[in-house]
This record gives structure tokens, sequence and C-alpha cells, in this order.
């Protein structure tokens, strides 16, 4: 298998790929190898807006979000 070196990465990018590992229960290069391949899956593609607004679930109504007449109340901060 081929091997990859990265180097002069920003340490928090570092601490992300450490801390993202960690959820996943893999060790640092498992997880940077399941991020490339990922990343550069055959036939991932972007998705249109159109799948992604339909993958959106239902929120209600259009009068469920109706904007409210009358004096707003009072804010306490």
């Amino acid at each position: 298998m081929a091997q990859l070196i990265v180097r002069r990465l920003d340490p928090e990018v570092v601490a992300e790929l450490r801390k993202r590992a960690a959820r996943s229960g893999r060790s640092m290069e498992a997880e940077h190898r399941e991020i490339l391949r990922a990343v550069l899956r055959p036939g991932r593609g972007a998705k249109s807006l159109k799948e992604l607004l339909l993958q959106m679930p239902a929120a209600g109504q259009d009068s469920d979000f109706a904007r409210l007449r009358g004096k707003p109340r009072r804010a306490r901060l």
C-alpha cells in the first residue's frame, strides 16, 4: 500500500483529528484513512438543492410561523 505523509498541519487540525478518532474508536491514522475514503469515494457527488430540500423534515404549516401582532413583551436580561 502507498504511504502518505502530511507535514505542517495546524495543531488545531491535529487536535480535531484526535477527537474524531477517539469518538469513532479508531487510531488517528485509521481515522485519516476513513476521511480520505469518504471524501474521495467514487459516485459520492454533491447533492442538488432539490435533493437537499426533499430530505428536510416537514416543519409544519406556514401559519405555525405567523408573526405575532401587538406590543412585544419586555425582555428580562
